[in-house]
């Protein structure tokens, strides 16, 4: 039997000690393949200093496998990564998908100062003519959904227009009642400011008024107006050419048509609240002129005594 060497392992394995063989189980390979590394490493420094090592052993100090597995991969990093999170290619040519788009990744879910509402509507009446309210959905200034039903109607549906409502018999069969779902809506718009497309529409079936001072409705934006080259820009259009995310393509949907709305409002609602400000002003001060002028005319009259 050999003599093990002071501070060094025996050449032969099988005469490993107990410890010896406990202390290697619990470094494991892993350790000793990176001392082996370290080793290598530590000779090409050497050969790089001698001037014997080549190009490309030189790319390689200083870079770890883990490094060189990264790099390898890269390029295809990219494209797995638009397959995963579902990216389309958009209006503007730039890659995002719908719910990137629309939705921020915020956990502030609950409802917010400003909410965006939709709502589906489906057909009364003789030949459907008639519209009334078959969904609501509302959603904050994230993107977030805060409240989306279904309405059952008060009167016989004779259309219920799915080709663009969305809205089908079975969706209305467990519906809520009108009353119950009027009140919780004017609830959560009470002291809020009102978002959406084409607002007057909404609120009518819905029997409910809002504050004009707390509408902001992008059918009617000044801006979007000039954007879109029209007078009466569709929420559809405005989404594509600004938001860069197509919209009602087919049926509609209540809580993507009031993220489409809201996200037009986000990106311009700096500049929106200031040019409010400012046409508001605009009118308080032309009030006051006009004030002024008819208290003066007022004092004309009495002091010549007409």
């Amino acid at each position: 039997m050999s003599t093990p060497k002071p501070g060094g392992p025996p050449k032969d394995k099988a005469e490993y000690s107990s410890n010896w063989k406990k202390l290697l189980s619990t470094i494991g390979p892993t350790t000793q393949k990176r001392k082996s590394e370290d080793l290598q490493k530590d000779h090409k420094h050497k050969r790089l200093k001698e001037g014997t090592v080549s190009d490309k052993e030189v790319k390689h100090l200083g870079s770890t496998d883990k490094d060189r597995k990264q790099k390898e991969t890269g390029n295809r990093s990219g494209t797995d990564r638009e397959v995963k999170t579902g990216k389309v290619q958009t209006g503007n040519g730039v890659k995002s998908s719908r719910k990137e788009a629309l939705v921020l990744d915020s956990a502030l879910t609950h409802p917010t100062k400003a909410l965006a509402m939709d709502c589906e509507m489906v057909g009364v009446g003789k030949d459907g003519v008639e519209s009334v309210l078959a969904r609501v959905s509302l959603v904050n200034q994230h993107g977030h959904c805060v409240y989306d039903k279904f309405v059952r109607p008060r009167e016989k549906v004779t259309d219920f227009r799915t080709h663009v409502s969305g809205v089908r018999a079975s969706d209305l069969w467990k519906a809520e009642e009108f009353l119950v779902v009027q009140r919780e809506v004017s609830d959560l718009l009470k002291g809020r400011v009102l978002v959406g497309h084409a607002l007057h529409n909404d609120l009518k079936v819905l029997f409910l008024d809002h504050p004009n001072k707390n509408i902001r409705d992008s059918s009617r934006y000044k801006l979007f107006r000039q954007l879109s080259g029209s007078g009466r820009p569709s929420l559809k259009k405005l989404s594509a050419k600004i938001l860069g995310v197509e919209v009602q393509q087919g049926e509609h949907n209540s809580v993507q048509d009031a993220q489409a709305a809201m996200g037009l409002y986000m990106m311009y609602r700096k500049r929106w609240e200031t040019d409010l400000y400012n046409s508001g002003m605009k009118k308080t001060t032309s009030s006051k002129k006009k004030k002024k002028k008819t208290e003066n005319s007022k004092k004309v009259h009495f002091e010549s005594g007409t």
